[in-house]
């Protein structure tokens, strides 16, 4: 059977004032040295889409304004506030001290698998994501209350950081 698709003034959307105005999630993204510029823009629009209330721009990464950016955030930049800073430890740091749960995206000796994490209610996670080759920093890992790892099954147990922003945020929320 057809389904017909929805218009763009069917859906809902809100403004970036309104996005702005509405209640904080809890969840904030840290950004551990992206280099792709169409990766960070990727990142503003899916933290748009499941209401991050903040992404940190770290180290190399591009910053708003940027056509590269705005390119693949189709203008979540100007809804989601972010902050650039030269270093992610300080960031962390920073967030730990604000209550949050520092979590790395990453593949670790001990991760946590994403399908079998919930997180806890009232609880804040800030959420690091790392360099396009290297990952998220040592040092950064080090430092992280624990790893989550997107559990893979094919022959490169790799995934684009932006495929894996929207994967976790996904389940972040479905949890």
């Amino acid at each position: 059977m057809a389904d017909r698709k929805l218009l763009n003034i069917e859906l809902g959307r809100v403004t970036a004032e309104e996005y702005k105005a509405l209640p904080a999630s809890g969840l904030t993204v840290v950004l551990d040295n992206i280099r792709s510029a169409h990766n960070v823009g990727s990142a503003f629009r899916s933290s748009d889409s499941f209401k991050v209330d903040k992404v940190w721009l770290c180290g190399i990464c591009a910053v708003p304004p940027s056509a590269e950016i705005h390119k693949s955030a189709l203008g979540a930049e100007f809804s989601v506030e972010w902050e650039h800073s030269d270093d992610t430890l300080s960031v962390i740091r920073r967030l730990r001290e604000e209550g949050y749960v520092i979590v790395s995206v990453e593949q670790t000796a001990n991760s946590v698998k994403l399908d079998k994490f919930k997180p806890e209610d009232g609880k804040k996670y800030a959420l690091v994501f790392g360099n396009e080759v290297q990952g998220v920093d040592q040092a950064v890992v080090d430092e992280s209350d624990f790893a989550l790892e997107i559990p893979q099954y094919g022959t490169k147990h790799s995934l684009n950081v932006s495929v894996s922003i929207g994967i976790v945020l996904w389940q972040m929320h479905r949890a």
